[in-house]
């Protein structure tokens, strides 16, 4: 009798279990033996390494056993940028100083107008204009309103700036306030009354008339301008060698060298009412030429260029404070203030038109007109025509 599954009909007797045998490796032949010859086993396929991540095309990948390069910063580029945003903030500024400064038509042409002659003109004015002051400022810069001034604006001061074309030095020049001359279509008078009767115009009219001489630039600061350019540069140091009292203004400069601010400066440029300014007018304008030179010096230095708390509160205070010629610009105001900055040291000539009394109101036909001619020509004034 036989049983299910075992069609061979008889019965197998079951093998004993034990260690499990291998199945030996079955040997294939060598390709090029024909099936014949030695045989190589058979070996499992070796896995695939993974796939490199993945780079983006922004990112290079460092080379194997060599390490990244970083970038080395660019000395000469970097100064090369700060040099050119140097360049192009100084654009800047310049560009809006020369279009923010106010201008005026002070030069015209008219018939009989002198004609340019050697080296360079300007007509400098310091008014007495209160405009834009309010009242506590006039009361600080003592001042006074300008009704009790008797209304308008005259000239405090007013001065020739030439440049000559050749080595001659500078000449800063003097025109006292009561001088008496012809005041073109309105006969004689104080040469500081041409301003309140026809303003720039008629004053650099007559300025040329009674000198000879063009004028080729006009420059005009007022009472509040003048302050403000003081006080944005700290004040100015100044020496003054006796104590100076007016009491018009009721201002007192204490003797020795001191920083004057603003309202201090403005007393010491107007100031004739003294002990300290015994020929009154003619004192008084050689005091302006000695705070223009410090001034100016002050203002070329180092200090008020590279501080910042100095430069751009002038920067600020210039466009309101000044008043130009139509066809002036910022480079022709620079370039006179550059010639004016040796007034402290003697590398500027600074004089007064001579005068035949103290009361400076009659030139000296005869001295005058040998400076007037000097500064046409670009010669050396005679020490005879020189007065201080």
């Amino acid at each position: 009798m036989t049983y299910g599954g075992n069609y061979g009909g008889g019965y197998e007797r079951p093998r004993p279990r034990g260690p499990r045998q291998h199945q030996s490796a079955q040997m294939l032949p060598v390709p090029g033996q024909g099936g014949q010859g030695p045989t190589r086993p058979m070996s499992r396929r070796a896995a695939a390494p993974p796939p490199p991540p993945p780079q983006t095309p922004y990112e290079r990948q460092p080379l194997p056993g060599r390490p990244r390069r970083r970038r080395r910063i660019s000395i000469p580029k970097v100064l090369l940028c700060l040099v050119l945003l140097f360049v192009v903030f100084v654009a800047g500024v310049w560009i809006y100083l020369d279009s923010s400064i106010n201008r005026v038509d002070a030069l015209a042409d008219y018939d009989g107008r002198p004609a340019a002659a050697s080296g360079t003109n300007w007509l400098i004015v310091g008014s007495d204009s209160r405009d834009g002051l309010t009242t506590e400022q006039e009361q600080q810069l003592a001042t006074g309103d300008s009704a009790a001034a008797g209304g308008g604006s005259r000239t405090d001061t007013i001065m020739i700036a030439h440049l000559p074309d050749n080595d001659t030095k500078p000449t800063l020049l003097s025109l006292p306030r009561d001088s008496q001359v012809s005041i073109p279509g309105h006969g004689k008078g104080k040469i500081n009354s041409a301003y309140s009767i026809g303003g720039p115009a008629l004053l650099a009219k007559t300025v040329e008339q009674a000198t000879g001489l063009r004028m080729d630039h006009y420059a005009e600061i007022g009472f509040g301008g003048f302050a403000n350019i003081v006080d944005a540069i700290g004040g100015v140091d100044m020496c003054v060698p006796t104590e100076m009292h007016d009491d018009y203004t009721n201002i007192t400069i204490p003797a020795g060298c001191q920083t004057l601010d603003g309202a201090h400066a403005l007393g010491f440029v107007r100031m004739r009412h003294s002990e300290a300014t015994p020929r009154s007018d003619l004192d008084r304008v050689e005091n302006q030429r000695k705070f223009i030179g410090a001034l100016v010096s002050q203002i070329a230095t180092a200090g008020t260029l590279l501080n910042p708390f100095h430069f751009f509160p002038l920067l600020s205070a210039a466009p309101d404070a000044l008043t130009m010629a139509d066809g002036d610009h910022l480079h022709n105001l620079v370039a006179m203030a550059w010639a004016m900055r040796g007034i402290s040291d003697g590398g500027v000539v600074t004089t007064t038109v001579p005068v035949t009394s103290a009361s400076a109101e009659n030139w000296d036909k005869t001295k005058s007109k040998q400076l007037f001619d000097a500064l046409r020509g670009d010669t050396q004034i005679p020490d005879s025509a020189l007065m201080n």
